[in-house]
């Protein structure tokens, strides 16, 4: 069920990339992209259900074959074809790819709880940035992308992060000196999740769009709640592996 929902929630995101960085183009061009990325994306979850990165690299092996046939069909009429693919190839490393890799941190010891503590960590990130933002910001953090963001608001996402990730560790796995290693990776997790905001920010701002999609009211799209996340589920991963 969670490889499940982790599916629907790519298709949907990859979905909202791909009208974002297409800018609402509905060609065929386009079109086959789309094809090609629902079905890389599916996969690439259900391979990660079967605990294989063997099989994850082949998916993305062929991804690529398919994009070069793709390419080669196309090449005559359309010379800037490999803006296209390189397009598409960005969308599936930046969402599938990142999400498959839920379902891996899901299966080691305390995978759940980690996943949980992964989502409170962002929320912090994003509560803290802000309220520190709102009461206290005044040198904006990145003013061509995203205007209302701060400087202040950005370090105050990181030291709540940092700050609620030690007190949820705690209470999670009642192991202090666990909770302490966890401080670099809250720290860490907030910088990824203020990129991958800002990311996100940039891809809308280069094609005027103001939302994602509509699929949640007043929130946006799914790619808008979870931009943030995209990033930090690899340093989480390599933290639990590497680290922990």
């Amino acid at each position: 069920m969670f490889a499940v929902l982790v599916s629907v929630v790519a298709i949907l995101a990859i979905r909202e990339y791909l009208r974002i960085i297409f800018n609402n183009d509905e060609g065929p061009t386009s079109e086959t992209i789309k094809i090609i990325s629902y079905a890389v994306s599916m996969t690439l979850i259900i391979s990660a259900c079967l605990g294989s990165w063997e099989v994850e690299f082949l998916i993305l092996a062929i991804n690529l074959m398919a994009l070069s046939v793709f390419v080669l069909s196309r090449f005559a009429s359309n010379h800037t074809i490999f803006d296209t693919v390189a397009k598409q190839v960005l969308g599936i490393v930046y969402i599938p790819v990142s999400l498959s890799l839920l379902v891996f941190i899901k299966e080691l010891d305390g995978g759940t709880f980690w996943i949980i503590w992964l989502l409170i960590v962002i929320f912090a990130n994003d509560t803290g940035a802000f309220y520190t933002g709102t009461f206290f910001g005044k040198r904006r953090l990145s003013p061509n992308i995203s205007p209302n963001k701060t400087i202040e608001g950005s370090l105050g996402g990181v030291a709540a992060s940092m700050v609620v990730g030690f007190i949820f560790c705690q209470i999670f796995f009642n192991n202090l000196s666990l909770a302490f290693l966890t401080i670099p990776a809250s720290f860490m997790l907030a910088i990824a999740g203020q990129i991958g905001d800002l990311f996100e920010s940039a891809m809308k701002r280069a094609s005027n769009i103001k939302d994602s999609g509509r699929i949640l009211p007043g929130h946006g799209g799914m790619l808008d709640r979870i931009d943030g996340l995209l990033l930090a589920i690899p340093v989480l991963y390599v933290y639990l592996v590497s680290v922990l």
